[in-house]
């Protein structure tokens, strides 16, 4: 259950922003009253849905920093409220917990810029990964299955099961998605009933909630505080026996001030970079950590050649088509998932109010407004595009506000793609590039799902709540272009033409990784290989994303890593 001591307080002074039970956090200006011999047993870079786990779990024996480039999820009604999900996604003004890029695919696209990370803006599925993913990352299952509880704890519900949810959980063991799994967190074949961070009333819990499991006496949480560089001293005698080593952090404030934070001299003190998949490359990047050439065109001084920095970028296709129902569905995110052998995961949402205001605030989660223009090919989508689409909405029939959508990923995506930075700006969102579908055994993989998804619509659970009032085929297709959302194919068995549908109306669902994975760039501890006392810990470590949705694992993961650290300076019973 989420905690209650949950607050949004700010003093007259401005230095105290918001508070967990007895923890504060501060602006980042306020570092500068701070005694400048202060040090720190561990610094951490991101204060999202790895590095909140951690820094708690750390905290309790040891003394944390916590800087984190957002603000406060708390009192963000866009944050807290279900019903606000698409707006909160859709806000892109300068302080806004989502930040929109469009990778050069043409996919726009959203990452975090909150206390809590992902888990403030996400549609909040919980559910773990599979026995094989925990093997195959060479994680200590007893451990593993220690952490995730740790979450589930403090943060995560069992969500009641919404009319269009229970549709489709039936359709897809019509179309053979089965067994059904009933309510569960693990990750299995067939249907289940996840988790989610969302309560009854539609509250969100969030990573940010965890640091109340931290010693506030040890615990420093900073907002607005933006990594500039990792500060790296190399240690021996001669140029070929140098070790860099992270001894601090250089961070902005949010007035554009620039402070300087240490480790504690001597012991086993660290810097970990938990930024995500963007952020975490572009930080060591610009700490000198990266391929030469592309340190050579920033003119960032070379500390440590890694070709891999970077690289090996992935983000898990998905597709969707919208079913208009007879009336009004209420609204839900998603809470069941079909996992299917073909390598394809199916989810649903849905709901649009009746009134006036609420069609124009509940277009669901493949909102054009928060860049899911997927009736338009990716490479014509702009934010323009969307902001055009958000001020003529009004226009729209009203059908179009009353339905539920099918979404198929695609599991473990082998095309990979890559981030360039634009400059030497950390502020500077990087390029990115996913190359979808460039690999065609994930365009096998999507048109299995869309034609699993055709199985679903013609489900007779979905046929109780989807239109029956006759729309031609012309009428359909004006509907969904004006729209701006996809009915099912009309040709399902033309393979060409389901290849075409999943390139053209391809979108994001938030679940990119890579770019410092293990192995290339850290090993199997997180350290970052060649560099001493700085690890990375987050999604940009995966080679794929776990589960259906990532967050659980994420957070498990901060959770994790923080009683292995613990563990190994204070042995067995630490993190207990």
């Amino acid at each position: 259950m989420a905690n209650s001591s949950l607050q949004h307080n700010i003093d007259g002074s401005g230095k105290e922003f918001s508070n967990v039970g007895q923890l504060h956090f501060f602006k980042a200006s306020s570092f500068s009253s701070r005694p400048s011999h202060e040090h720190y047993d561990y610094i951490i870079v991101g204060g999202g849905t790895a590095g909140c786990p951690l820094a708690a779990t750390l905290s309790q024996k040891y003394s944390v920093l916590l800087l984190e480039r957002g603000g406060s999820p708390y009192g963000n009604a866009n944050v807290s409220w279900l019903q606000n999900f698409h707006i909160g996604l859709a806000d892109t003004s300068p302080t806004s917990a989502s930040q929109p890029f469009i990778s050069t695919d043409g996919v726009i696209n959203a990452r975090a810029r909150v206390l809590g990370g992902g888990s403030c803006i996400n549609a909040g599925f919980y559910t773990r990964a599979s026995t094989s993913y925990v093997r195959d990352a060479g994680w200590d299952a007893e451990l593993v299955s220690e952490s995730y509880p740790w979450v589930e704890k403090q943060i995560v519900h069992r969500p009641k099961v919404a009319p269009w949810q229970a549709a489709v959980r039936d359709g897809l063991l019509q179309a053979g998605v089965d067994p059904f799994n009933g309510f569960t967190y693990d990750h299995l074949y067939g249907t289940k009933v996840g988790g989610t961070i969302f309560d009854e009333r539609g509250f969100r819990s969030t990573a940010a909630d965890l640091l109340s499991s931290g010693n506030p006496d040890n615990l420093r949480v900073l907002l607005h505080a933006t990594a500039q560089k990792i500060l790296l001293h190399k240690r021996g005698t001669t140029t070929a026996a140098t070790t860099p080593e992270a001894v601090g952090v250089e961070f902005k404030d949010e007035l554009g001030n620039r402070h300087l934070a240490y480790l504690r001299a001597g012991g086993r003190s660290e810097v970990i970079v938990a930024s995500g998949t963007l952020g975490s490359p572009q930080l060591l990047t610009l700490s000198g950590i990266g391929p030469r050439s592309e340190l050579r065109r920033l003119n960032v001084p070379l500390v440590r050649h890694n070709r891999h920095v970077g690289k090996h970028l992935s983000d898990n296709p998905m597709n969707s088509i919208f079913m208009p129902t007879r009336r009004p569905v209420e609204q839900s995110l998603i809470q069941i998932v079909g996992i299917t052998k073909m390598g394809s995961f199916i989810e649903a949402s849905s709901g649009f109010g009746q009134s006036s205001d609420s069609i124009l605030c509940h277009h669901g989660i493949m909102s054009a407004e928060i860049g899911q223009l997927s009736t338009i090919p990716p490479k014509q989508r702009t934010l323009e595009a969307a902001r055009e689409y958000a001020r003529n909405k009004h226009k729209l029939p009203r059908e179009v506000f009353q339905g539920g959508f099918l979404l198929e990923k695609v599991d473990g995506p082998l095309s990979t793609g890559h981030l360039s930075l634009v400059d030497a700006d950390a502020e500077t969102t990087p390029n990115v590039t996913f190359n979808y579908f460039s690999h065609p055994q994930d365009l096998r993989r999507c048109v299995s799902g869309i034609r699993t998804l055709e199985k679903i619509v013609r489900s007779k659970h979905v046929a109780e709540l989807t239109d029956d009032r006759g729309y031609t085929t012309e009428t359909l297709l004006n509907m969904t272009v004006r729209a701006n959302v996809n009915l099912i194919p009309k040709h399902t068995n033309d393979t060409a033409s389901l290849e075409q549908f999943c390139r053209d109306t391809v979108v994001t669902i938030w679940h990119y990784h890579g770019g410092c994975r293990v192995g290339k760039v850290v090993d199997e501890d997180y350290r970052v290989m060649g560099v001493g006392a700085l690890r990375v810990i987050d999604s940009s470590t995966f080679s794929s994303s776990p589960g259906t949705n990532p967050q659980a694992t994420v957070m498990m993961l901060g959770r994790y890593m923080g009683v292995k650290m613990l563990k190994g300076r204070l042995g067995r019973a630490a993190g207990d």
